[in-house]
């Protein structure tokens, strides 16, 4: 389960990616718009991991995975997007997920198990109100070793992260395929799912 609250947040998540974006490769400078997003959920319930699809302006679609922790990821600095001051949880870091090992572990573990996007809720003062994420993720499953910890980080678009067990391949732009098994993610208006990212043993 995820649990968001009803909260303000400044600078915006989308105000961060829009100032981050342009420094990579993959990204564009303008307006960011959100098309949808979905929640994997943290085990310890420190971290929060959501899977953004996002647009610039009448450009292509692109995969952004954010992680929000409450102190700073060490060894992380490349990663970091920006802070932001949460009007309920306080500074929040807010991280390119593919640099932050939460995210890593839930990506490639919910591939393995055919898993899919964590319910959400969201606390609106003490209250907790169920709510539908406009993201449908899906893992293919595969018959795989855990994952373990990233060796290396390569490329831009797609980024390769590397275990002793594996690579998982994390698409930018969304539109083409990605070998190995899978997480698709699919949203209302546009037809097929699309692949997020891929898992292949060594």
């Amino acid at each position: 389960m995820a649990l968001l609250h009803k909260a303000t947040i400044v600078p915006s998540k989308l105000e961060l990616i829009a100032g981050w974006l342009p420094g990579r490769p993959w990204g564009a400078d303008g307006t960011v718009e959100r098309v949808a997003a979905a929640r994997f959920d943290d085990p310890a319930g420190q971290v929060g991991i959501e899977t953004m699809i996002i647009r610039v302006g009448a450009g292509p679609l692109l995969h952004v995975p954010l992680t929000y922790r409450g102190a700073p990821l060490p060894g992380a600095e490349r990663f970091l997007i920006g802070t932001a001051e949460h009007s309920v949880l306080g500074a929040r870091w807010v991280y390119d997920a593919v640099g932050d090992p939460v995210y890593v572990a839930q990506l490639a573990e919910t591939i393995r198990a055919a898993g899919r996007e964590a319910p959400e809720e969201v606390d609106d003062g003490g209250v907790r109100v169920p709510r539908d994420p406009d993201l449908a993720l899906r893992g293919s499953g595969a018959d795989t070793p855990a994952f373990g910890d990233v060796v290396e980080v390569s490329g831009d678009d797609p980024v390769v992260l590397r275990s002793a067990a594996g690579e998982l391949t994390v698409a930018r732009r969304l539109g083409t395929g990605l070998p190995g098994a899978t997480l698709t993610g699919a949203w209302d208006g546009d037809g097929a799912p699309a692949v997020l990212a891929a898992l292949t043993p060594r």
